[in-house]
């Protein structure tokens, strides 16, 4: 057995028989789990209802205003505005809605006040002023003499038939669609490096601070040490995934049959509702499944496997380089900035870039540069991407992962056997010179 296999087993071994190792790889997708349930729970609660008083002098505006789930509307026209100011400040009335007695339309629309003790949400204001504004416009149409009952009717509302050159019918919102599964994978895999990545980070710094190092590197080569941590460490957090995404199915299908059956145990009426309701939407559903089915899933699912290696892979080596370069993890956090931020670009990148212009200039950049391509290039497969394309960057990828590997093996040969100094960049560079 060769030198750098007994070290990925040493690693591996050691990373699953850790205790958190194992707690964290049952509870994590429990606590998940969890946490969605008590959000939902959480959704389903109603806040209670909001008393906001209307002080309308001019009589005009009381019947805008409905009662809802989260608001209740009560005129108190008759009384005193001051009188009202008062139970706002003891907290009878959440906020005061004032209209003033003025001799125009114009004049009014900059007289309107809402008074309360807190700042209003944005999108209350808004709804507000929307519906003043729809009323306000009605009365300026009838005193300009035009027939507002025709100028409803005429009012258009366009819906856009979306249809492929080809001739086929297509639907709105494919391309949110294919950034949200592009952007799913790419996600987890920035996050797959960043916690092992900090492990093999963190396993460095913990056998060069109780030099065990100094016994290992007696027998072996720090390259040889490097990459037997890096692949040990990641077949450890494959493992890990898989566990969580068996438990994860296994949870996600039986939660989803728990409220299948409750849900089928509804009143009749209900049942009717909701056939009517799937039968209105049934040519749509068709249509979103039809689309998806037309996404290379198989492409995108062998890429994922070669983008999660190889992007694991690449930015590991940095992580294992900058835990030989400290001794400690405080001294590590000057060095990760720059590491961290590619992944974080990528999926800027990805989201702001690609779903607008998939095979635009900065798109296809960021899909091959090796650094941000595990992320933007899992975001444009579901756009199309040219073979020749997929092929470079998983090249360029793994290439540049040996490369690194050469320039990190520097570093951490000269560092893992350094104490009690904090090392520069300058320093850095110097180490690898040698």
């Amino acid at each position: 057995m060769s030198v750098v296999s007994l070290i990925i087993k040493r690693e591996f071994i050691a990373k699953v028989r850790n205790k958190s190792f194992i707690v964290m790889t049952f509870l994590s997708p429990l606590l998940f789990v969890g946490i969605a349930i008590f959000v939902g729970y959480l959704a389903t609660l109603k806040a209670d209802s909001k008393k906001i008083a209307i002080h309308d002098e001019g009589g005009n505006f009381v019947s805008v205003f409905k009662n809802s789930d989260s608001y209740t509307y009560h005129d108190l026209s008759k009384i005193e505005v001051q009188f009202i100011k008062d139970s706002i400040l003891n907290n009878a009335y959440e906020g005061l809605l004032y209209f003033p007695k003025v001799d125009s339309i114009r004049e009014l629309e900059s007289k309107i006040q809402y008074i309360s003790n807190e700042s209003p949400s944005m999108n209350f204001i808004g709804n507000i002023e929307s519906l003043i504004g729809k009323k306000l416009t009605e009365q300026n149409y009838v005193a300009a003499g035009l027939d507002t009952s025709a100028i409803k009717s005429s009012v258009s509302k366009v819906s856009i038939n979306l249809a492929k050159s080809s001739g086929e019918e297509t639907v709105k919102g494919l391309n949110e669609i294919k950034i949200a599964i592009g952007g799913a994978f790419g996600y987890l895999i920035m996050m797959f490096i960043i916690i092992y990545g900090n492990l093999v980070m963190r396993s460095v710094i913990e056998e060069k601070t109780n030099r065990i190092i100094e016994i290992i590197i007696s027998s072996v080569k720090p390259f040889q040490l490097m990459m037997g941590k890096i692949i040990g460490t990641s077949l450890a957090g494959i493992l890990q995934f898989l566990i969580w995404a068996i438990i994860g199915t296994v949870l996600f299908f039986g939660i989803s049959t728990y409220f299948g059956v409750q849900m089928g145990g509804g009143s009749a009426f209900d049942t009717g509702l909701v056939e009517a309701g799937q039968a209105e939407m049934g040519s749509k559903i068709q249509l979103y499944i039809k689309e998806f089915m037309t996404l290379p899933i198989g492409t995108l699912l062998v890429a994922f496997v070669l983008y999660f290696i190889g992007g694991y892979f690449l930015y590991s080596s940095f992580y294992a380089a900058i835990g030989a370069a400290v001794d400690n993890e405080t001294d590590s956090q000057q060095f990760l900035l720059p590491i961290i931020m590619p992944l974080v670009l990528g999926v800027y990148i990805g989201f702001f870039t690609v779903l607008n212009d998939p095979h635009g200039t900065v798109a296809t950049f960021f899909s091959i540069f090796p650094l941000t391509s595990p992320i933007v290039m899992l975001m444009r497969i579901p756009f199309g991407v040219p073979l020749w394309q997929l092929v470079l960057s998983i090249i360029i990828l793994f290439a540049t992962f040996f490369l690194v590997v050469w320039f990190a093996s520097k570093i951490y040969r000269v560092g893992i056997l350094m104490y009690g100094k904090k090392p520069t960049w300058r320093e850095l560079l110097k180490w690898m010179k040698y």
